[in-house]
């Protein structure tokens, strides 16, 4: 009878995260953690080899340069690609037709290499002329690389004092300078992956890049720290779970999985929309530049949580004492409940074979003789295997009487 019939609720069913949470449905992610490895390397390896062949495009703030500012009516797209050509027809060499970009609504940017004294009149009168304006209008700066080059020494201190302090942190946190490592493995690529695809998409690395990069760096240990997490308190009750350690870090990942993909969705879809601003409506600009160091960024933190920083941590575990000789423990008690299992599954099959059929049945209410002789093949197997017993034993006990009676 349904419950419906017996008039009773439905019984509502679980949710796919709530599946996953139990271990109801669960995806092996340590387990081939050798396909993820394998990935992560291609990743890694175009990214190396867009830093080395392509290298970054430095912006004006790193390089050095000049930089131009005039007044519009309206600087959207086609006021953009306006200039742009302006820019290109100019008369000066070595131009980046890309370093046009429009600054609020009212103002066009162009940023180039150092001119010199015949080449900033020049391009200054050019812009003038598109803007219908006189030269001294063209707003002109001169930009150094030493600011740049100060900048960068300072970020890279910076980044290492950020890595040593989140090794520390998360070390004195889990108590497991395995997890640190894992964290920090995490982060590398992440970073290596995001600059790399800056190198294979030929954006231009500016301050706002930095911001992207120093952004996703928390948005990455952040998910990694809870995976972690969730990770230690599996791994806590390994004993009564009768589980692996890297069952339990299996378990981790796929009760946070919805967490991770829902989290990701909803960070990557502003980031998307501003790196569509960025690089389809106003063409370049700061939009641009952080929009795309988010955007990757955030996918590859989310995936580096899941498929490189779990799996590298069950391996870094698996080679210790405690956790081998649990693993050992866990297999042979699995071992020991398989052979039951089977010796089970066999006296099920011997005790089928032995049980008589209807048709036999039928015959033995016929006959009595019958009946006798289909008596053993009726009885369980333990009883079968007595009688055997007893029968082998009874010649013993009739030849020693034998021996006995006086001759």
């Amino acid at each position: 009878m349904s419950a419906i019939q017996a008039g009773l609720p439905p019984k509502k069913k679980a949710s796919f995260a709530h599946r996953l949470w139990t271990g109801e449905v669960s995806y092996e992610f340590v387990g081939r953690r050798r396909v993820w490895y394998v990935l992560s390397a291609v990743l890694l390896l175009i990214s190396i080899l867009s830093l080395t062949l392509r290298g970054l495009e430095l912006g004006i703030e790193f390089r050095g340069g000049s930089s131009f500012q005039v007044t519009v009516a309206n600087a959207d797209a086609d006021m953009v690609e306006s200039y742009r050509q302006t820019v290109l027809t100019s008369g000066v060499p070595d131009l980046n037709a890309t370093s046009v970009t429009s600054i609020g609504l009212d103002r066009i940017q162009v940023q180039t290499r150092s001119l010199d004294l015949e080449e900033q009149i020049k391009l200054r009168s050019a812009l003038a002329q598109a803007a219908g304006v006189d030269s001294e209008a063209v707003a002109y700066q001169q930009i150094g690389a030493s600011w740049g080059q100060q900048i960068t020494r300072q970020a890279g201190i910076a980044l290492v004092i950020f890595l040593l302090a989140v090794s520390i942190l998360i070390w004195a946190y889990f108590r497991n300078g395995k997890m640190a490592i894992s964290a920090i493995v995490c982060l590398v690529h992440d970073l290596t992956i995001t600059v790399g695809v800056y190198a294979l998409v030929g954006f231009s690395v500016t301050p706002a890049t930095l911001t992207g990069v120093l952004t996703i760096l928390g948005y990455s240990l952040y998910d990694t720290v809870v995976v972690f997490d969730k990770v230690r308190e599996n791994a806590a009750v390994l004993e009564q779970t009768r589980m692996t350690y890297s069952e339990a870090a299996n378990l981790a990942v796929n009760q946070c999985l919805v967490r991770s993909i829902n989290t990701t969705v909803i960070g990557v879809l502003p980031v998307a929309a501003i790196l569509f601003a960025g690089a389809f409506v106003l063409g370049s600009g700061p939009l641009e530049d952080i929009g795309l160091a988010l955007f990757v960024g955030m996918i590859v933190g989310a995936y580096s949580s899941i498929f490189i920083g779990t799996p590298l941590l069950a391996q870094l575990k698996e080679r210790e004492p405690a956790v081998k000789e649990q693993t050992e423990r866990v297999e042979r008690r699995r071992a020991r409940q398989a052979k039951r299992t089977e010796a089970w599954q066999q006296v099920e099959v011997v005790q089928g074979q032995l049980e008589p059929t209807d048709a036999d049945d039928s015959d033995d209410s016929d006959d009595s003789d019958d009946q006798t002789a289909a008596a053993p093949a009726s009885r369980p197997a333990a009883a079968v295997a007595t009688a055997a017993t007893a029968e082998r034993r009874q010649p013993k006990r009739q030849s020693r009487a034998e021996r006995k009676r006086p001759r």
